[in-house]
């Protein structure tokens, strides 16, 4: 198990490359499934939760070849069995269940795992595709499921804390393949959502509505091979843009879209940060004197849940007080006992966090409960004076390309370290 050692202070500086998107890449993997033609996805991120996808894909019987930042996949013969082991460990790995659901009318898939940030049931996406025929049950720890008959059906995803984003990515790729028209409201438009719906139109899928809460599936016989390019990761770019401000640097996100982050660069620059959309590019820098804000998490276009603990590290470094109200996950506070560690001041008062910010941070063990509270850690930690090692690092190697060198490449003094 690795570590991360970070000598704090210091801004980061210069230019850094943002990566292939983990929650967008994960889905359009599992929908390679739905064809037995080759399908190459190109801009792949090297994370952890992407070579679990491969091997749940491998197991499943397709072909996974993986060449620089492409991989093809080639499901030619599929069975509809997930390794146990396997889909467990990743949350992520729920999206096969309607494409092996679409393609071959069964599949078996054991329920998911993931970060521990609160509840996050799978029943928007077992109604979706009860709604399409299919006759689900859960024994020993898997979903079973079967439809002899898949047809088109009106199913309504919105939930508690708002559309769910791999409900509608599994209605969908079932819904491709299904007889009939397929209508989705209250799905989720989140970039990852359009993404795997360009993949599946490019694939043959006739799909109407992406990016928008009412999609539309018009079933088709089978779909074909096609080639696809993930969109860069808006939570990774979001991180870097935020660390760039904490640490009072300047830092160009290459590759990164703008369109993606609005709430996100909204908050930076009423915060104080200076945002500059020249070109291609989108840099990031401080501003003379940050200032507190008021944060709630929103389903897409709203503030993302995946960047709340980085913003709120931004916040402990803005005097005043800043409220961070989090409405996706009911605990994704977890971050807040081990910020205190650094000498935040945060306080928890029901679904807010109240961070009473302009104190100096001081470097301190910590220990990563989740992958976005990592990033926020490894932010605290930039900030700091002194050492700060983050534990149980493993968190940002599933979501994070390569975190260590592309901050090094900033300036920042980090080295991973074996426990």
């Amino acid at each position: 198990m690795y570590s991360l050692s970070i000598q704090g202070g210091v801004p980061l500086e210069g230019e850094v490359t943002i990566s292939g998107a983990k929650n967008a890449v994960l889905p359009v993997l599992a929908a390679t499934l739905l064809t037995r033609e080759p399908c190459t996805v190109r801009r792949v991120p090297n994370l952890s939760d992407v070579a679990f996808m491969g091997k749940i894909l491998s197991s499943l019987g397709a072909r996974v070849r993986v060449h620089g930042d492409s991989m093809t996949v080639q499901a030619a013969k599929t069975s509809g069995f997930g390794d146990y082991e396997l889909v467990r460990k990743m949350r992520g790995s729920i999206c096969i269940l309607g494409p092996l659901l679409g393609r071959q009318r069964e599949a078996r898939v054991s329920l998911p795992g993931g970060c521990v940030i609160g509840s996050r049931p799978i029943d928007l996406h077992l109604k979706g595709l009860r709604a399409l025929g299919a006759q689900i049950a859960i024994d020993g720890g898997y979903i079973c499921a079967r439809a002899p008959r898949l047809r088109g059906a009106e199913v309504f995803l919105g939930g508690r804390a708002g559309p769910t984003v791999l409900g509608t990515a599994n209605v969908m790729m079932a819904a491709v393949l299904a007889e009939g028209v397929t209508i989705i409201e209250g799905a989720a438009c989140e970039p990852e959502v359009v993404d795997l719906g360009h993949f599946l139109t490019a694939m043959g899928a006739r799909i109407g509505g992406i990016g928008s809460p009412t999609i539309t599936v018009t079933g088709v016989p089978e779909l074909h091979g096609a080639e696809h390019e993930v969109i860069p990761d808006r939570i990774e770019a979001a991180t870097f843009a935020v660390a760039a401000a904490a640490t009072r640097g300047t830092v160009t996100l290459r590759g990164a879209r703008p369109d993606h982050l609005s709430a996100v660069l909204d908050k930076l620059q009423e915060a104080g940060a200076r945002v500059d959309r020249a070109g291609g590019a989108l840099t990031v820098g401080a501003g003379r004197r940050l200032r507190p804000l008021d944060v709630t998490t929103q389903p897409y276009a709203g503030f993302p849940t995946d960047a709340q603990a980085q913003m709120m590290v931004l916040m402990t470094q803005a005097p005043g007080i800043s409220i961070i109200t989090e409405r996706i996950f009911e605990s994704r506070f977890m971050h807040v006992s081990e910020l205190a560690r650094l000498g935040a001041d945060i306080t928890i008062e029901g679904p807010s966090a109240v961070v009473k910010g302009g104190k100096p941070l001081s470097g301190a063990p910590v220990m990563a409960s989740d992958l976005r509270a990592s990033a926020a850690l490894v932010i605290a930690g930039l900030v700091a004076r002194g050492e700060t090692r983050v534990k149980r690092i493993y968190h940002l190697d599933r979501g994070y390309e390569q975190l260590d060198r592309k901050l090094r490449q900033l300036g920042a003094r980090v080295q991973r370290l074996q426990e």
